[in-house]
């Protein structure tokens, strides 16, 4: 039995305001040819199908126009898991119609714990799978009134262990074969790497768990939420397979990758890393404006055919002289995102920062908060419980 790990689709996602359909859609079909020519049984999705939590009639298109596809294909399970961008109604509603079709969702936390362990048989080799989704604070945790924030820390964060402990125990009483078992998870789990386009999940240290944190029955732990493939705490068995597209300029300098998981005779046999095709170019390039514009006669497309899209960095004190690079850059086949300098004041104001920016949707909540802290002069470094209670809001409005 194969078994894939993807996770950190975000269709759907903008990359400063450019729409990303065009790379999403490759994706989708080098995704369902992948699974063809490597013969995969079961496809695992751990979180953020969805850019947003009211995805566009577009992307929710694409999202059930693949789950069809994959039917002619050799997979023949498929288990989906909500992320913090999802929202788990938009995920769960047509779920019992996906069941059918051999497609099990987890939209939220559910009531029932073995509502989210499944036991998969194909062709004789069996698998079990805790589709843990994203927990949020209060899908598992009792809000008691008057509790400080590193009690809120404390009770969410052994919440979270003992729901995974739960899955592990229900995973014991079905599993009769010993055969393996793999848990999905949609968290920041401590020592991983992040870039620019992750919105964590935090609450001080809200939700962040360790590589030992997870139950020792556990197999295989397939994580999402961060966009970098990666290995946490040297366990090889517990990781984050990344985003497949780049989401952010900071992620241009490493491969984006699947994973794929063998079981044989009642054990995981091998755990691959393939590359996934980068189906847009992106550069950074930094410099003064002489030395940019030198750099735009080796900016190419690749065999895919996108245009290539350009982040800018200048080494310049002054303001950028956005003219010069504009009409050079006219002469050839790309795009210019984003243009910024690399030495500026560090504080600056929220309309300053605006003026600069396409629109306030490319700045993160959190941002706009520390950016005010700094503007009127508020320590917010040393008063780390007014943080947590922003972050703590911020996260309740999510939920809505």
């Amino acid at each position: 039995m194969k078994i894939l790990h993807t996770a950190d689709w975000h269709l759907g996602h903008r990359l400063h305001e450019q729409s990303q359909v065009e790379e999403q859609t490759l994706f989708l079909s080098w995704i369902r040819d992948y699974i063809i020519n490597q013969k995969i049984d079961v496809l695992l999705i751990s979180g953020d199908i969805f850019d947003t939590a009211v995805p566009s009639n577009q992307s929710l298109e694409m999202y059930y126009t693949f789950l069809v596809k994959l039917k002619s294909t050799t997979c023949k399970s498929i288990i989906i898991t909500g992320g913090n961008h999802d929202s788990p109604g938009t995920l769960n509603a047509p779920k019992h119609i996906l069941n059918a079709l051999s497609i099990k969702v987890v939209g939220k936390a559910t009531e029932n714990i073995e509502d989210e362990v499944f036991e998969i048989d194909i062709n004789g080799e069996k698998v079990i799978i805790a589709a843990v989704p994203y927990l949020r604070d209060g899908d598992i945790r009792r809000a008691v009134a008057g509790e400080s924030f590193e009690e809120l820390t404390d009770k969410y964060k052994t919440a979270l262990i003992n729901h995974y402990e739960a899955t592990a125990r229900q995973c014991a009483s079905i599993n009769t074969s010993k055969a393996p078992v793999i848990a999905m998870g949609h968290l920041f789990a401590t020592g991983g790497s992040v870039s620019d386009s992750e919105q964590n999940i935090y609450v001080g240290t809200l939700g962040h768990i360790g590589a030992s944190d997870f139950p020792t029955y556990f197999d295989y732990i397939a994580l999402g939420h961060l966009h970098r493939p990666q290995i946490i705490g040297g366990n090889e068995k517990v990781r984050y397979s990344g985003s497949p597209n780049v989401l952010s300029f900071s992620e241009i300098y490493y491969d984006k990758k699947v994973i794929v998981l063998t079981i044989e005779d009642n054990n995981i046999s091998d755990i691959k890393e393939d590359i996934i095709p980068r189906f847009r170019e992106f550069y950074k390039l930094e410099g003064t404006i002489a030395d940019c514009i030198a750099q735009f006669q080796n900016i190419i497309s690749n065999p895919y055919g996108l245009t290539p899209w350009v982040e800018i960095v200048l080494n310049e004190e002054n303001n950028i002289h956005t003219d010069e690079l504009k009409n050079a850059a006219e002469e050839y086949p790309f795009e210019i995102l984003k243009m910024a300098l690399k030495n500026q004041r560090r504080i600056r104001g929220i309309e300053e920062l605006l003026e600069e920016t396409k629109s306030i949707k490319e700045l993160l909540p959190t941002e706009v908060f520390k950016l005010k802290c700094e503007e009127i002069g508020y320590d917010l470094e040393n008063k780390p419980a007014v943080w947590d209670a922003f972050n703590e809001i911020l996260q309740s409005v999510k939920k809505q």
